[in-house]
């Protein structure tokens, strides 16, 4: 299971486009992949459009008509391999470009017929070469490649793969990053939103007030973090979606918080759906017996909650104070159940000498 990345659906559309041709060529073999079918989707112009490859004993081979309308620029696709492998793949009318790769080993495919393209695999090759790296040390040389390559679209793959779609991205550095991007990247509609989330980002970061917000239960009562139950108490908010394909886990060390804290006079849960499809919410809530509070205004990636507590990704949980105090971002796990120990012990400790 994994986590769902906002941002990331609007991502690239790069660069004018030099040739004439309206059709994109792709000539490709994957050793091992016998006969299957590969899907082709978009990301930016082709966000609507998806193609179906078909491959015959690993081979294929497919012209991708397009209208000069629809993709006048370099553009970002993804190619889905094996029904589960997302493998990212540049594409410019009149490009040809050929892939070859291994079906058993899909964490590196050889992809040449434009700079991206080409780059952005000798990347990964290198990636491969480095065997288990750590996490800092594909960072480091993520940051190198955007530095040398600070005008091209694998660079905005590499900022989003290893900075931006991690736990707790530090936002600094990439702010960093972008800044030694080009002009021409950094007019690029995923960069604009990136630069927008840090900046609505630095609104709600830790120390600073939770906005506020009004959202529907299942009842239709309107509900805000001053209502009348969550008045006074940490309350936990919990964004998440049914088809984000949430973590069981997740679901699991919530249920254990609520039933270990229901009856806590100083702590709630409030979870944020970003749904669109009522039913497909209360089959969710339902199923896995999400028994605390619930809103959801049906607007899905538009909520202007989720735009206001600049979520990124789901499940995100934000920890706010009973003074509307952000006390945690992204706080999940043992930290979360060691957080609440700590708050809620102290405010035990506080109503004991109240009390004489």
């Amino acid at each position: 299971m994994r986590k769902i990345g906002i941002l990331f659906i609007t991502v690239f559309c790069l660069f004018a486009c030099k040739s004439n041709s309206t059709q994109i060529s792709l000539e490709g073999e994957l050793k091992g992949l016998t006969n299957d079918t590969l899907y082709l989707y978009g990301t930016d112009a082709l966000y609507d459009r998806i193609d179906t490859i078909y491959a015959q004993e690993g081979k294929f081979s497919y012209n991708l008509n397009v209208d000069s309308t629809v993709i006048d620029t370099l553009t970002a696709t993804v190619l889905l391999i094996n029904g589960n492998v997302e493998y990212p793949l540049f594409l410019d009318k009149g490009n040809q470009i050929k892939i070859k790769g291994n079906a058993n080993d899909l964490s590196h495919l050889d992809i040449d017929g434009n700079e991206p393209n080409t780059s952005l695999s000798l990347f990964m090759k290198e990636q491969k070469s480095l065997g288990q790296a750590s996490n800092k040390m594909m960072q480091e040389k993520a940051e190198t490649f955007i530095q040398q390559h600070n005008s091209s679209l694998a660079s905005i793959y590499l900022l989003d793969k290893y900075f931006v779609q991690i736990p707790q991205p530090d936002y600094t550095k990439i702010k960093e990053i972008t800044e030694s991007m080009t002009g021409a990247l950094l007019d690029r509609p995923y960069i604009e939103n990136i630069s927008d989330y840090i900046d609505q980002l630095e609104k709600v970061t830790v120390g600073k007030s939770a906005p506020y917000f009004s959202l529907p239960n299942k009842k239709g009562e309107k509900l805000s973090r001053s209502a009348e139950k969550f008045r006074d108490k940490y309350l936990l908010l919990n964004f998440w979606a049914s088809w984000c394909d949430q973590p069981s886990e997740a679901n699991t060390e919530l249920k254990k918080l609520n039933k270990e804290y229901k009856r806590n006079k100083n702590f709630a849960i409030l979870g944020i759906s970003l749904d669109i499809d009522k039913k497909a919410w209360e089959t969710a809530i339902s199923k896995d017996s999400l028994n605390w509070e619930q809103v959801c205004d049906f607007t899905g990636l538009s909520s202007e909650t989720a735009k206001q507590y600049a979520i990124l990704t789901l499940p995100t949980n934000i920890l706010i104070s009973p003074t509307g105090r952000i006390l945690a971002r992204d706080i999940k796990g043992e930290a979360l159940t060691n957080k609440l120990k700590e708050l809620l012990k102290t405010e035990e400790k506080k109503s004991g000498r109240t009390n004489r």
